[in-house]
């Protein structure tokens, strides 16, 4: 049977007539057009539905961006359900404060997809596009959840330590050759150069914040090479062939920029950006209990991880917290805490010319 769009609302009647939570109203605007978007939705972040002649479903949230395309049937009364518990878990948290089934409201919409269809349930709390068989293939996280990397992730907001937090890691890969590939000093990466070292220079005609900017970390930790920067010389950048020939084989940055509040994360393996052709991603796109990336595609492992993060940290207050948790667990990110703040992780200055020395 072809999915359109009567079909979908008689199975959603249906639905919602074995259910005590939904009700025909539930279900979100259809169209043809994504383009359709602003005219049909209440709210920008809703739900809405495009059927293509194909059969082809595509859930958008906000005018250009889609976030699911399918011909499943099931799937598309799922994330209808999904829309609908998320909406209805806000109205319970906002008026029940410390009660009702969503307490939480990431395991408040688990429980309550539970009560429609179990394996929803079960589908939501793993966070990508399929049913699992009712186990979890691993157990809690088990730890304190800001030790390895999201510890960071509070202060980066307002670009603290670094604006640009970049990794690498390929086999073989050295931090300081990716260091004085991006323009270190030779001769304090050649010493073994200290944060605290730089810090407590004394560089007469030099304002302190002039030496600030133009200092950045580089080590190792989980399997990554890691350069913490604000900017590059004229913001030059390392290119792929270059960190290919050093044995790169997958780096991510992310971004911050506090005045604009924009903060973007990009992830590229064996030489192509990992993005379902979205370009540079933007981590405000993030909102607990969605998956913040296409449904199914190249970055759903990251999805999966952040709904992990999501129910077994709900102590977590901060949503950046949250997802660099989930990058931690799903990448391996790093970073030596102890290290960045006592001033003893390796650091050095851009390579100047004996003009701008003296």
């Amino acid at each position: 049977m072809q999915t359109t769009e009567d079909t979908l609302k008689r199975a959603w009647q249906t639905i919602a007539a074995g259910s005590d939570l939904l009700d025909d109203a539930m279900f979100p605007p259809t169209g043809t057009s994504r383009d359709q978007y602003m005219q049909r939705v209440s709210r920008v972040g809703d739900l809405f539905l495009v059927v293509d002649e194909d059969g082809t479903v595509r859930g958008h949230r906000g005018s250009g961006r889609e976030d699911f395309a399918t011909r499943d049937h099931d799937q598309v009364l799922y994330f209808v359900a999904e829309q609908a518990v998320h909406d209805l878990a806000e109205h319970i948290v906002a008026h029940s404060p410390g009660r009702g089934p969503a307490v939480n409201l990431v395991s408040g919409q688990a429980e309550l997809l539970d009560r429609i269809n179990p394996a929803w349930g079960s589908r939501y709390r793993d966070g990508g596009m399929s049913d699992l068989d009712g186990t979890r293939t691993d157990g809690p996280c088990g730890r304190d959840p800001l030790e390895r990397f999201a510890w960071v992730a509070r202060e980066w907001r307002d670009q603290d330590p670094y604006t640009v937090l970049a990794f690498f890691r390929g086999e073989n890969v050295s931090a300081e050759q990716i260091a004085l590939l991006h323009g270190a000093d030779p001769d304090q990466v050649a010493t073994g150069t200290r944060l605290l070292d730089l810090r407590d220079r004394d560089d007469p005609g030099r304002e302190h914040w002039e030496t600030a900017w133009e200092t950045f970390c580089f080590g190792e930790a989980g399997g990554w090479a890691f350069l913490l920067y604000n900017e590059t010389p004229d913001g030059v950048q390392a290119d792929s062939a270059a960190l290919a020939r050093l044995g790169v084989t997958e780096t991510v940055e992310l971004t911050a920029t506090s005045a604009k509040a924009i903060y973007t994360f990009d992830y590229v393996r064996d030489g192509r950006r990992v993005d379902d052709d979205r370009g540079v991603l933007e981590l405000i796109w993030y909102k607990r209990g969605r998956a913040p990336y296409y449904r199914g595609g190249q970055l759903d492992f990251f999805n999966r991880a952040l709904r992990r993060a999501e129910l077994d940290h709900p102590e977590l207050f901060h949503d950046f917290e949250l997802y660099f948790h989930a990058l931690e667990v799903s990448l391996g990110l790093q970073l030596p805490r102890q290290d960045i703040k006592e001033g003893t992780v390796r650091a050095a200055q851009w390579a100047r010319d004996d003009a701008d020395r003296r």
